[in-house]
């Protein structure tokens, strides 16, 4: 049977979470080592005595994760309650849980912690330092003691949370799994045409009628290209030797390739 958490287990995590979430930030898990660094405090508990568990449960948790840091307690304290409550056995709901919620929790989290935060904040630091007022140099640090305070308890709020979707929705949790991931899956869609925003500036022009490479693509499908770049990336890191180091030469080369032939195109087109 997996032993329950102790308040001194998820204070440790919430300290991992405070200052080791970023360790070991790399282009191709993002936050995913230090994520397993934070919550292995929880996993020792569960599974000291399960060299076989603990292997597949680090496994499952060095999967890819990004999200805002102070929104990350959430989703570590519902994947504490997941793993106490369900064990290693269902990774498929823990993974679920992570990338269904660090899409729109970054959203959020981005906004409130900060974009809203950096700009009330340090507006009104700046506005009293430049009175002459003391105050201001202490608003900083009293906003981020605050913002702790709301991390430590976000981390308690999520693992509550975690135990009670378990044990009150135990018989919809393939539901929500599926639910979870296909949120995750939209967010990441709608975030292709997003950040990509490469356009084929390609124009053919016979007499007075001017055509738009870039124009007829969209009107086959909206950010046609963008999309097949993730596409090919996606393909390509499924690939032995290729990995995201790789993967952004490769992108670099494909840039160069295409702004080149594009300007090649458009100069046969003007002849025309």
């Amino acid at each position: 049977m997996t032993e329950k958490l102790t308040k001194k287990d998820i204070n440790k995590v919430f300290v991992r979470n405070l200052f080791s979430l970023q360790w070991g930030w790399n282009y191709e898990k993002m936050q995913g080592l230090g994520y397993c660094y934070v919550i292995m405090p929880a996993l020792k508990r569960f599974y000291k005595n399960d060299p076989e568990k603990m292997k597949k449960a680090l496994q499952t948790h060095l999967g890819f994760f990004n999200t805002t840091p102070a929104m990350s307690n959430l989703i570590v304290g519902a994947n504490m309650a997941l793993e106490e409550e369900i064990g290693s056995d269902d990774d498929t709901a823990i993974t679920g849980l992570k990338t269904g919620l660090m899409g729109p929790f970054a959203g959020v989290g981005d906004t409130v912690f900060i974009a809203i935060y950096r700009a009330i904040v340090f507006s009104i630091a700046a506005y009293m330092a430049q009175g002459g007022q003391a105050l201001g140099l202490l608003i900083p640090l009293i906003a981020g003691l605050a913002v702790i305070w709301v991390r430590y308890k976000f981390t308690y709020m999520g693992y509550i949370q975690g135990k009670k979707l378990v044990t009150e929705f135990a018989d919809k949790m393939k539901i929500f799994t599926d639910a979870a991931a296909i949120l995750g899956l939209t967010v990441v869609g709608g975030l292709i045409p997003a950040v990509i925003n490469y356009k084929l500036d390609i124009t053919y022009k016979m007499g007075e009628v001017t055509l738009s490479v870039q124009e007829m693509l969209d009107k086959i499908l909206p950010a046609l290209v963008p999309l097949s770049i993730v596409g090919l990336s996606y393909w390509l890191l499924g690939k032995k030797k290729m990995n995201s180091t790789r993967l952004i030469f490769v992108l670099i080369l494909l840039g160069m390739l295409l702004g080149n032939l594009q300007g090649i195109f458009g100069w046969i087109g003007g002849l025309f």
